[in-house]
């Protein structure tokens, strides 16, 4: 008996997603398990496994389709020597970002239009079967699709079909104008269009609401790193050379772990808004903020503040690298209390992020440089760095922002605190 392969929900706020890559061809044999496509999510590029075993018998989304919706079947599967059933239908999907110089149509398979209309309207005025790129067209052009015959699958119009066709009549009632605002910037200079990855669109979406909707303030202070750099070199020192115990300990992650102290003594930035309560987590989960290809996720060392720094520095490595490998599992970068942003290894003097919703606060830590500072009536060189710590106003008032970045300073000038 087939069984239809549908498009899985890979994370709780998914509901479509794109069919980045099959990985297994028509024909092929599956077992339960087998890793047979990659799936483009809101967060990251991930793969999906077999459930069942079979033959992959007919694929019914090709690869680079978007907006496939969760639940919609993407491919049937058979048993062998079965064939596979007529009438499958393939997922509906949106229609795919046009290249820059030449628009092309929806790869996906569509439903057939009617078989008796030649044209795409059938005589009594039903459904105009066109693909939204050809309405899009159309509408500009002031084309009346009724009147248009489709060369596209069963009758469908596609591109060629409108530009090749004349505008409306005169007498025919004016399309609405577009308001000027909303025409898009003309380009005269040389350009590529590089199309929105689904992860970037997410990424544009959260970023915009997220900013327009939580009331960010910015707290910076400087930080001396000198006792914080002397004591890694020594437990870097202490490492084995190799072997399972051996470890290389980064700044970031014992910033990390200062960040995950200071939320410990001061909890009320450990916190989220919703409109009925303020939520303030037990648990002290750090997302730490990792640029991919398509552009940023935060996978989470979880408990930061109860682990070694050698946990956090193992944790680290491996989430980062899966992260930029498209590997992690959804619980691995959904949550968390509190967000790091580290761009001190490209030199950055100072910057402020972004919250990343439903937390109440994000730390921007930006590189250490030489400064002098002032010592009693002395003058010195220390290693300073500055760092920003965004919150949300609706949680975090001053006061307590303030007493937060003046107790992380304290910590990492004192950094005894993380080995003990």
């Amino acid at each position: 008996m087939s069984v239809n392969i549908l498009m899985p929900a890979l994370s709780p706020t998914m509901t479509e997603g794109k069919l980045a890559r099959w990985l297994k061809k028509e024909g092929e044999q599956i077992q339960s398990g087998d890793v047979i496509a990659e799936i483009e999510t809101d967060k990251a590029t991930m793969e999906v496994e077999a459930v069942d075993e079979g033959t992959l018998g007919r694929i019914l989304v090709t690869e680079g389709t978007e907006g496939v919706k969760v639940n919609a079947p993407i491919a049937i599967l058979v048993a062998e020597g079965e064939t596979v059933p007529e009438g499958a239908e393939p997922a509906p999907a949106s229609t795919p970002v046009p290249e820059a110089s030449a628009p092309v149509e929806a790869s996906a398979p569509v439903k057939a239009a009617p078989a008796a209309a030649t044209p795409a309207a059938a005589q009594n005025g039903t459904r105009v079967f066109a693909s939204p790129l050809a309405r899009r067209i159309a509408k500009l052009k002031g084309i009346d699709l009724s009147g248009v015959t489709g060369s596209g699958p069963n009758g469908r119009i596609v591109r060629r079909d409108v530009e090749g066709a004349s505008a409306a009549p005169a007498s025919a009632a004016p399309a609405p104008a577009r308001p000027a605002a909303s025409a898009p910037v003309a380009i005269e200079a040389s350009y590529k269009a590089v199309p929105n990855s689904t992860i970037r669109k997410v990424i544009a979406k959260r970023l915009t609401e997220a900013k327009s909707t939580i009331p960010h303030f910015y707290v910076a202070i400087d930080v001396e790193l000198d006792a914080l750099l002397a004591l890694r070199a020594q437990l870097n020192a202490a490492s084995p050379a190799d072997g399972p115990d051996a470890f290389k300990l980064s700044v970031n992650d014992m910033l990390v772990k200062a960040a995950a102290v200071t939320l410990r003594r001061v909890p009320g930035v450990n916190a989220s808004y919703t409109e009925d309560a303020t939520i303030l987590y037990d648990d002290v989960d750090i997302s730490v903020a990792v640029s991919i290809p398509d552009g940023l996720i935060t996978p989470i060392i979880r408990n930061a503040d109860s682990k070694s720094l050698r946990q956090i520095s193992q944790d680290a490595k491996d989430l980062i690298a899966r992260a930029r490998a498209g590997k992690l599992k959804p619980q691995e970068f959904q949550g968390g209390s509190f967000s790091i942003s580290n761009m001190g290894m490209y030199g950055v003097k100072e910057f402020s992020a972004i919250i990343n919703p439903p937390q109440a606060a994000i730390l921007a830590i930006a590189a250490g440089e030489k400064r002098a500072v002032v010592k009693g009536d002395e003058i010195r060189i220390a290693t300073v760095m500055t760092v920003t710590l965004s919150v949300d106003h609706r949680v975090v008032d001053g006061a307590l922002a303030a007493e937060w970045v003046s107790t992380f300073r304290s910590v990492v000038e004192s950094p005894f605190s993380l080995v003990v």
